[in-house]
């Protein structure tokens, strides 16, 4: 059992007693000031042998320091949860009673299972600093002491008077890795090597061309290779002329990149790799986030992938590669083996958000942070939360925020000015109830189907602002595809994005007042369907075939047996058109297809299609030798999506020997248009062509004993 301590803050939110202690489990209580002259009742609560849930988050700081004081080991670790800003302040207070229950069952459901981990270890705290001399010496000068650094420079600016620190110079020709592990190739771009080199100024004054300033590298437009520096410079060895500088490596545990244009100019670069830019907040804080890097970590496995799902391809042939080209952090690589095509994630680059997941096709990449059915468990605690405590014509729309370093911050924005500027600014409707993600890109279009057929009555994605933009465009896509099959089948469109501006604008009023207003324009509404009797599984597509038929039962616009609904292109279900004068029937597509939705027949020249397990991954086109397939995005009956359809059949061509049938009258045909007329092929040997594959061995060992 679990002890709900609830707050309504010194009655700025109006809660009822009563309600809560009947709709929420365990032992619930509420207070005027928790946080305030009602200490002690939280420091009594830490006594008993109740896990603990704080509905407020305002405080958290305070109770987590008193929770440290006590001498009694708490059962489990305090969950906090925002109702006030979330529900108990704005416009829609007093009607928000179910919202608030809902999250508080929400904090009352288990943890999810904890997920695999991976581990970095950084403890050598190698620092490689790149960018202009003058900046990377700053840096380098504050960071010696705590960490071993490598400056690298390309440019002329004078060297430090004191060597703290290794100093180089070159080109970065090779930068990948993360933390603790990152490999780095450059090749030197100057004759000196600065890790050598003393400063002592000989090859300055012997250099008859003065070719060598005080950043003791050589000027090559000036030299003329006399090579008086190197005799100068003697038993040191620091100058070595070379035709070509040598390609060099080594090994560190974070780069810091000064570069204006920083070397990984990807949207979210590994853990390890710090590159501010020209942003003065982040270079105030470089320092601090490198020390802070600094030993052993572990992070979260966030995906899970079953290669025999994979659709990403066959006999050579790439099809879908949509999660590689979806990730932000590069952590998805192609691999083939034995013309078997799969994917390879890097764990310690994978930074969590899901995208792989949501645009897979197959279901091969799963996300699991937190598995499906532990997010339609939240879903379910909700729907039935409302059932329980409102009448049949007030549902619950859930907001998706990708949590507390994105839509968080907005929501409780709006939420605290609806209660200090309520003139204008209205709060967050009381059928609203936000679910915090670690991503938005992690749900798609089998999970928002599944809410939809599950009583939710819409869904809302928030996008904060810090999202890379290919998720968003993504989560577009998806959200285009939803809204042609929903309104293809009668009902109303119920899924819709907002999207706010950067994190740093959070305090701008204009775009506050935009997302209130957007709040305010969602209005309750019934579910589309009755709920659904079935379970989310694990495996994508079923879920998505499951919510599809049910939607299509229940359709106020059903279609017709000879009916589809067209999709855009890139939708995740479909089926394929053949060109039946192209096509040969040389079954190359069925080889190909990894999921089984193309099938031949064991007995005839015949090409079918299983509708339902076609995920649009285009190795059939791609494979077929007349390009006679194309994909048509689309969503069938389900009674046609279910049964194998005959797409091209022909008729079968004869052995002439034997009679058995091995190959279409047309294949045949096509072949000895082609090949008929060399001269190679004349006479017997045209004749063989004719023959089976057992026939024409035996004719060859004829003609040979003849």
């Amino acid at each position: 059992m679990s002890k709900t301590l609830v707050c309504n803050c010194n009655h700025t939110m109006p809660l009822e007693e009563h309600f809560f202690k009947q709709h929420i489990p365990g032992h619930t209580q509420i207070y005027d000031g928790l946080c305030r002259q009602e200490i002690g009742q939280f420091i009594q609560a830490m006594g008993s042998d109740e896990e603990i849930i704080v509905a407020c988050t305002q405080e958290k700081e305070l109770f987590h320091a008193l929770s440290t004081q006590v001498d009694k080991p708490l059962i489990a670790p305090i969950r906090f949860i925002n109702i006030r800003e979330l529900g108990g302040w704005g416009k829609d207070a007093k009607a928000a009673q179910p919202k608030i229950a809902s999250l508080l069952a929400l904090a009352n459901l288990p943890e999810p299972d904890p997920l695999p981990t991976v581990s970095y270890d950084s403890t050598q705290a190698r620092l490689l600093i790149i960018g202009p001399g003058s900046e990377v010496f700053q840096y380098a000068q504050q960071l010696f002491q705590d960490v071993s650094v490598t400056a690298m420079v390309s440019d002329g600016s004078p060297l430090p008077q004191r060597k703290n620190f290794v100093v180089m110079n070159g080109e970065i020709e090779q930068l990948q890795g993360y933390l603790g592990q990152w490999q780095v190739q450059w090749r030197a771009s100057n004759p000196i090597q600065l890790d050598l080199c003393t400063q002592c100024g000989a090859c300055i004054n012997a250099c008859p061309e003065q070719a060598i300033d005080l950043s003791f590298q050589i000027d090559l437009a000036k030299c003329d290779s006399n090579q008086a520096c190197v005799k100068a410079c003697g038993a040191i060895g620091a100058i070595q002329f070379h035709e070509q500088f040598p390609l060099m490596d080594g090994e560190f545990d974070f780069v810091l990149d000064l570069y204006q244009q920083p070397y990984l100019d990807i949207p979210e670069p590994p853990k390890g790799y710090f590159a501010p830019a020209g942003d003065v907040q982040k270079r105030l804080l470089v320092v601090q986030e490198i020390l802070n890097s600094i030993g052993e970590f572990e992070k979260p496995r966030f995906f899970a992938y079953q290669e025999k799902l994979c659709a990403h391809g066959r006999n050579g042939q790439v099809g879908c590669k949509a999660c590689i080209e979806i990730c932000s952090t590069h952590a998805i690589t192609s691999m083939f083996e034995g013309g078997k095509g799969r994917v390879s994630v890097n764990p310690h680059l994978c930074m969590g958000c899901g995208g792989c997941a949501t645009i897979c096709p197959s279901g091969a990449m799963t996300y699991v942070n937190p598995n499906v059915p532990y997010l339609a468990t939240k879903v379910k605690t909700i729907v039935d939360t409302f059932a329980k405590t409102t009448n049949e014509r007030f549902f619950p729309t859930l907001i998706l925020h990708s949590g507390a370093e994105g839509g968080d911050a907005w929501l409780e924005a709006v939420g605290r000015l609806a209660r200090l500027l309520p003139k204008q600014y209205a709060g967050i409707p009381a059928h609203i109830v936000p679910i915090a993600l670690h991503h938005i890109a992690s749900t798609g279009l089998d999970l928002w189907f599944g809410m939809l057929t599950h009583g939710v009555a819409e869904i809302i994605l928030l996008a904060s602002g810090e999202e890379s933009p290919q998720y968003v465009e993504m989560l577009k896509g998806q959200i285009k595809t939803a809204s042609e099959i929903l309104v293809g089948l009668g009902y109303s469109a119920r899924i819709r994005l907002i999207e706010m501006g950067h994190q740093q604008d959070i305090n701008h009023s204009a775009n506050l007042q935009f997302l209130d207003q957007a709040l305010q324009n969602v209005v309750p509404q019934l579910p589309l369907t009755p709920i659904a009797s079935f379970s989310y599984a694990k495996e994508k597509r079923q879920t998505l075939e499951m919510a599809l038929e049910h939607l299509m039962l229940h359709a106020p616009l059903p279609l017709e047996e000879d009916q589809t609904i067209p999709l855009s292109n890139g939708a995740l279900i479909g089926g394929i058109n053949v060109n039946t004068e192209s096509c040969t029937l040389c079954m190359s597509c069925v080889s190909a297809c990894p999921e089984g939705a193309l099938l031949d027949h064991l007995e005839h020249p015949q090409l079918d299609l299983l509708e339902k397990n076609c995920v649009q991954c285009g190795l059939c086109a791609t494979t077929c030798p007349e390009q006679a397939i194309t994909l048509q995005p689309r969503l069938a009956p389900a009674s046609q999506r279910k049964v194998r359809n005959t797409l091209n059949e022909a008729k079968p061509f004869y052995c002439v020997k034997c009679a058995k049938p091995f190959a279409t009258d047309k294949m045949m045909q096509t072949m000895l248009s082609k090949i008929g007329s060399h001269p190679a092929f004349a006479g017997a040997a045209q004749n063989r062509l004719k023959m089976c594959s057992d026939c024409r061995v035996i004719d060859m060992m004829h003609q040979q004993d003849i």
